[in-house]
């Protein structure tokens, strides 16, 4: 008896020791291309490091992230006229305090000193007075906003538009296949070829505006990457233009995984389409939505190749997102160490983000 178990033991002990040889390589590569850069990332973001720098860098503890983080609120005040109401400028505009002597290094109010003006909110015309946000780094927060409003979008419309494609694709049509590839062409090119020949197409002088001044007479043309209010949107279009048909490949993939006799048995209960796509298709579909949820998300959050290439986060920020400042600042302006706290931050975003993916679909992944 005592033999057996210590065979038993034995085997055990080399199939563990076989087990660990096999995951050693994966282990090894996820340490090299993960966890050692995140290390040294959240290392350097502790200091004030420099491309090419010919001193050491010095330990320089949170101010980068507090320069990141750090944000505040003003209350700017006008002059009140005789009558009431509210002193105004050359442009009509009210003509509020200046904010200037209040962030200088000499700023009675030390918690603003540096800072910058992101963003004027909550104006109270009675009281001539306005909320002004203030932080260290303004461009970080539109940054982060601009990214956050490119998920928000792209997310639900891409996953949505992929999944109509993949149902009109998935039916028994002639031609069906012509446009299966018609559709899943543009994830075959580069992001840089793609984002380059739209960028033509969005100039004035360009494809889009040539086609709406064709069917409307009098049509002023945009340019569409140099006004700050068209910018993000026209990437948001190009980007799901250029990905949409990957995810559609996913989604016709879950179809195809949906036992047909499900969509009989309804049929024989007098379902009709409506009722089929409820009972059927989304719960046969629910382990594809999760991973295509995630997969989108990631993608979005980390868009950088469309602003390096079409906009360099401009004009006046309105496309720069935390990806593309955090390459500006790390190798353009060689602030590798600012850059590595802008990393860092993005990461631990989106693992929060992740976090709450998996915990919202976990019934669903069940």
């Amino acid at each position: 008896m005592q033999s057996k178990v210590k065979k038993q033991n034995a085997a055990k002990r080399a199939e563990n020791k076989t087990a660990r040889w096999l995951a050693a390589p994966g282990l090894i590569l996820i340490g090299i291309f993960t966890i050692i850069p995140i290390s040294l990332a959240l290392t350097l973001g502790f200091t004030n490091a420099q491309l090419l720098a010919p001193t050491n860098p010095d330990f320089t503890g949170l101010n980068n992230f507090k320069t990141l983080l750090g944000v505040s609120a003003v209350t700017l005040h006008a002059a009140k006229q005789p009558d009431g109401t509210c002193a105004v400028d050359e442009n009509g505009e009210i003509a509020y305090e200046p904010l200037r002597p209040l962030t200088r290094d000499n700023s009675p109010r030390k918690d603003l000193r540096g800072k910058s003006e992101v963003k004027r909110i909550f104006a109270n015309a009675e009281k001539c007075s306005v909320l002004v946000v203030v932080a260290g780094d303004p461009v970080f927060w539109r940054s982060l906003t601009n990214t956050f409003f490119f998920a928000l979008i792209v997310v639900p419309v891409q996953a949505g538009l992929a999944l109509i494609l993949a149902l009109l694709v998935n039916q028994r049509l002639r031609g069906r296949n012509f446009f299966r590839t018609v559709y899943f062409i543009p994830t075959l090119s580069s992001m840089v070829v793609i984002s380059m020949l739209w960028r033509f197409m969005y100039q004035q002088d360009g494809l889009f505006n040539k086609s709406i001044s064709n069917f409307m007479p009098g049509y002023a043309p945009i340019d569409w990457l140099g006004n700050p209010k068209t910018a993000m949107p026209a990437i948001v279009v190009l980007s799901i233009w250029q990905a949409v048909g990957y995810h559609m490949i996913i989604w016709l993939g879950g179809l195809q995984t949906i036992p047909a006799e499900l969509y009989e048995a309804v049929r024989m209960d007098g379902a009709n389409k409506w009722d089929e796509f409820k009972h059927v298709t989304i719960p046969g579909l629910r382990h594809t939505f999760v991973f295509i949820l995630i997969t989108i998300t990631i993608a979005a959050l980390g868009l950088f190749v469309q602003i390096n290439v079409l906009t360099q986060g401009g004009p006046l920020d309105s496309t720069s997102t935390l990806v593309f400042q955090s390459f500006t600042r790390g190798y353009q302006r060689q602030e590798i160490g600012y850059g590595s706290a802008i990393s860092f931050v993005f990461f631990i975003l989106v693992l929060v983000i992740a976090l709450i993916q998996r915990s919202m679909t976990k019934r669903l992944d069940t």
